[in-house]
């Protein structure tokens, strides 16, 4: 009843604002208190004040806002020299959920300075508006479709879509008797009504998360319809024989769900002995939706590190075809560990949910159920197959598990290394480079460089050297007997011959060099 009461009042940001309006030279300073209201209904935003003297007509408004954490003001939409006493600022594009503050300024024949309005949250001083209704009648019944309030494209109920809940109030419109119907959803069947006869209405919308509670809309009137089995028309041709339901001998039988689609039907019952046969029982009436049989929901979860994820869907029928049930659900979903037998139960409107706090690595069991939310409809399912799903590991692991790999790679690098340092001494002890010999590599890395290249009128030269110990030597030169007396030189034990050249003296004394480098 308190949240209620508190519903109902008028959410309004009130500000008694002093501005003192210099007149003409001469005259006399106006000093002027206005009362600032900022109403907001659905997605309407209104700016109300009132007027301390009548008298000043010529006098006009401004408004300015400012969004939260910013410093600049904007001017306000809509609330720009305003001469009324009421402006509409719902065009401006804000943040439903932010602070933002307002700041108004008086103008006349000179400028009174700004004065800012308590700043404010839109969607906590928002009021639920009256939602929209539609009414279809029947025989004794009365069938209620209510939209959400507020526009298709509503910003500020955006979020807020499946969470309203309605309140309805019904009397006859003959009398004023009246009927308090609470906590419905957007379709509500009203049974157990008179027919032909007129009935009123008015509904309100609430949001029982968000604490807000709106206010009724406009009275709705519908007359209900004449009652069928009274029209003196004959319907014995419209009776049908229900299948598997023929001379049967027990007290009961089961007939095809798919006989009866979605509507209202009459059943009635006949005994037969032979040739003497009863009259027809008195007619029952059977609404497949409330009497229809509730199909368990199809769960699917999925796992983190601590919780389960779970979303419940429809249930199936043969053909994997979704059944389709308009009348609102609360589902019983039971879970426990696969160790252990300790169930936990929980209930959920919601289709979608998490569930906290759990074991990493545990293997979970869940199963459910579904229940009519009418009390007077007082149906529930059969519980659905148990989905077995085990959570991932926590974080500890995952640090675990990347420390083992970290470790693991340096641990291989190491050992890439010192192999590859042992590999290296094994080569240099067992498997050394061949060189040749220091003496040798003096000799060719001494030779001047014309000794390489050779004039084209000069015969070429070539240089043998025979090492058979290394105190002995033998170079022998030949030159073309032509140019130069043939000279030859010898060591002891020579077993071959040198190489030719033009210039004795050099190649002797070359000769004579190395014959003592090697001594």
């Amino acid at each position: 009843r308190m949240v209620a009461l508190l519903g109902a009042m008028t959410l309004v940001l009130v500000a008694v604002a002093p501005w003192v309006l210099p007149v003409a030279a001469g005259g006399k300073n106006l000093k002027s208190y206005q009362k600032v209201e900022v109403d907001i209904i659905d997605d309407n935003f209104i700016l109300q004040w009132n007027r301390s003297d009548e008298s000043l007509r010529s006098v006009t408004f401004s408004f300015d806002y400012q969004k939260s954490g910013t410093d600049n003001w904007i001017q306000l939409p809509g609330c720009q020299n305003i001469t009324s006493t009421k402006c509409n600022f719902s065009s401006v594009k804000l943040n439903v959920y932010e602070e933002i503050k307002l700041r108004i300024r008086a103008e006349k024949e000179n400028t009174s300075s700004w004065y800012e309005v308590d700043p404010f949250t839109p969607y906590n001083k928002a009021q639920i508006g009256p939602p929209e209704v539609h009414l279809e009648a029947e025989d004794k019944a009365i069938m209620i479709n209510i939209s959400p309030p507020g526009t298709k494209n509503s910003v500020m109920w955006a979020l807020d879509g499946s969470g309203f809940r309605y309140s309805l109030v019904i009397w006859k419109n003959s009398s004023s008797g009246e009927e308090e119907i609470e906590n419905i959803y957007s379709i509500h069947k009203i049974y157990k009504l008179l027919p032909e006869t007129t009935y009123c209405l008015k509904v309100k919308a609430a949001l029982p998360m968000a604490w807000k509670v709106g206010i009724y809309g406009p009275v709705y009137c519908i007359k209900t319809t004449a009652f069928l089995k009274r029209n003196p028309v004959n319907h014995s041709y419209k009776w049908k024989q229900m299948p598997n339901c023929e001379n049967v001998k027990t007290t009961q039988c089961v007939f095809p769900q798919n006989i009866f689609p979605k509507g209202i039907y009459f059943l009635r019952v006949q005994a037969s002995d032979g040739n003497n046969t009863s009259f027809w029982s008195e007619e029952i009436k059977f609404d497949t939706e409330i009497q229809a049989f509730l199909l368990p929901p199809v769960l699917k979860v999925r796992s983190t590190s601590d919780s389960l994820h779970i979303y419940i869907g429809a249930p199936e029928q043969s053909g994997s075809k979704p059944v389709n049930q308009d009348y609102p659900l609360t589902y019983e979903i039971i879970f426990w560990e696969n160790t252990s037998n300790a169930e936990r139960k929980i209930f959920k409107e919601k289709t979608d949910f998490i569930v906290p706090n759990l074991k990493p690595l545990t293997v979970y069991c869940v199963k459910a159920r579904a229940h009519t939310m009418d009390e007077k409809w007082n149906k529930s399912s059969a519980f659905g197959d148990v989905v077995f799903v085990k959570t991932k590991p926590g974080n500890a692991s995952n640090i675990w598990l990347i420390a083992g790999i970290g470790t693991i790679s340096i641990t291989i690098l190491a050992v890439i290394y010192v192999v590859k340092v042992l590999l290296r001494c094994i080569n240099y002890v067992f498997f050394p480079s061949l060189k040749p010999s220091s003496n040798i590599d003096e000799y060719f890395s001494e030779q001047p460089l014309k000794n390489l290249l050779l004039s084209t009128s000069e015969e070429q030269i070539e240089k043998c050297f025979i090492i058979e110990n290394i105190s002995t030597i033998a170079t022998v030169e030949e030159t073309n007997q032509t140019d130069e007396d043939h000279k030859k030189y010898s060591s002891q034990n020579c077993q071959d011959s040198g190489n030719y050249s033009n210039e004795d003296e050099s190649e002797s004394k070359t000769s004579e060099e190395l014959q003592q480098d090697f001594v």
